[in-house]
């Protein structure tokens, strides 16, 4: 299965205590459900089956993830940050 990290920013490395963590997963759904287990301050984020209003997603840096069921590959990095976060 494939490993992938997930970095934390703002609110969200608040509530995970840490700043990133790295799970098996192979779609942005599994992982954030590896992410709410390995974190119980980030439960809560998913509402069926969506990341909630207060979070945004993004993929190695670049566009902003929607589709939850989109394949991960191996070494993948998601930015979780707070929907109020930038300028």
């Amino acid at each position: 299965m494939p490993e992938v990290t997930i970095e934390f920013y703002g609110i969200p490395r608040q509530r995970a205590g840490r700043t990133e963590v790295t799970v098996a997963a192979t779609t942005v759904a599994e992982a954030l459900a590896a992410v709410e287990a390995a974190c119980p301050g980030l439960r809560g984020m998913l509402m069926d089956g969506r990341l909630t209003q207060h979070y945004r997603l993004a993929l190695d840096g670049g566009r902003f993830v929607i589709d939850l069921n989109r394949d991960l590959p191996d070494g993948a990095r998601l930015l979780l940050l707070s929907a109020d976060a930038g300028g």
